[in-house]
């Protein structure tokens, strides 16, 4: 078992023999809807459905990254440019070191999701998603030295990979609710984009992007995950444990580094509408294993040994959920802040994220 989930079963043990009775008021049409009975908004595959029943979901996500780090430590551009070595350094036209540096990224990313209860054991889970991404550059001039020749963005947008999930339902009664997640990442998302780039000798060829701005893992992905949240008057938590692991190389010869997030919450309900959350989310990503070959530049995110790392956030949340005519509709919004990073660097560091939704059950 791995340290990930060795942690969350413990979890789930400690909460599940502490936790008091409370009734699960989602699965009971004549009872209120609890807005802290499902997850915050940030948190993916939290809850399950009654046989029969349907979710249709939309989720907005905005990150932001600015400034580069490696190993937890911030670098300038200027020491990336004149110390950090190009691996592709010997290559006809590539410079001894990193002489294009990243400054910022953002990306927006759309989720839309379906689930729908084959029976109260086992519910279906589908989801996909469209991603826009841009990246500033700086090229610094010629093989040498710290004088900028300009800089440049490159984009790409598209459809991201997809996936389909069951989620099983383990336990339920009046303490919680307990489930596993068994799922398949699906390579829907493009690994050829290409843009236009500025290099050290002020030329402006269109070349095929870097890992970070490419849509898609081109494999198909196992995703395991387990999932715990308890309940008492006016209160819920819960632990999610989830991996995408990536176990065969892709068209263009390489695969992703396998992904790892465990993440733990609490909630508090101001009333049966309204909740608030605060949230603990840990991610691990690994390097890239093997390499595209049309990936050639002088710059870190051409360089699968600089891609991932460790980061811890926290998070912020609002949880709406509709009463009466409206129940079925819910409304949630997440904002987290990195409060540690570990990366494989260097590289961009995440400087926050917004996560706003919207689910409607039937």
């Amino acid at each position: 078992m791995s340290t990930a989930a060795l942690t969350t079963a413990l979890a789930i043990a400690l909460t599940s023999a502490i936790a008091p009775t409370v009734a699960l008021a989602d699965h009971i049409d004549s009872a209120p809807v609890r807005a802290d009975s499902h997850a915050p908004i940030g948190v993916m595959a939290d809850h399950y459905h009654g046989r029969g029943e349907w979710m249709l979901s939309y989720r907005y996500m905005r990150m932001d990254m600015e400034d580069n780090q490696s190993g937890g430590r911030d670098i300038d551009p200027a020491t990336i440019a004149t110390s950090i070595s190009n691996r592709f350094f010997g290559i006809p036209g590539q410079p001894p070191t990193l002489r294009v540096v990243p400054l910022s990224m953002s990306m927006d990313m759309h989720m839309f999701g379906l689930m729908y209860g084959i029976n109260d054991a086992l519910t279906l889970a589908v989801m996909t998603n469209y991603i826009d991404k841009s990246m500033d550059h700086v090229t610094f001039q010629g093989g040498m030295g710290s004088t900028e020749l300009g800089r440049f963005r490159t984009q790409s947008s598209g459809l991201g990979d997809s996936s389909v999930s069951l989620l099983w339902r383990l336990q339920q009664n009046e303490h919680g609710r307990l489930h596993a997640t068994i799922g398949l990442s699906l390579p829907t998302g493009s690994v050829d984009e290409t843009d236009s780039v500025l290099t050290p000798m002020n030329m402006r060829p269109s070349l095929r992007l870097p890992y970070p701005m490419q849509l898609g893992s081109g494999s198909y992905d196992p995703i395991i995950g387990l999932t715990y949240a308890g309940f008492a008057q006016g209160w819920s938590w819960g632990v999610q444990q989830r991996s995408v692991f990536r176990l065969s190389d892709n068209d263009e010869d390489y695969r992703l580094g396998d992904e790892h997030q465990l993440t733990g919450w609490i909630a508090r309900s101001w009333s049966d509408s309204i909740s608030t959350s605060l949230r603990l989310a840990w991610r691990d990503q690994g390097h890239i294993d093997g390499i595209d070959s049309r990936i050639v530049a002088p710059v870190q995110t051409a360089d699968p040994d600089r891609q991932g790392g460790s980061r811890t956030d926290l998070g912020l949340g609002l949880n709406w959920a509709g009463q009466a005519e409206l129940r079925g509709h819910r409304v949630g919004v997440e904002w987290l802040l990195p409060i540690d990073q570990d990366l494989n660097g260097p590289q961009l560091e995440v400087d926050w994220q917004l996560v706003a939704g919207y689910q409607f059950s039937f």
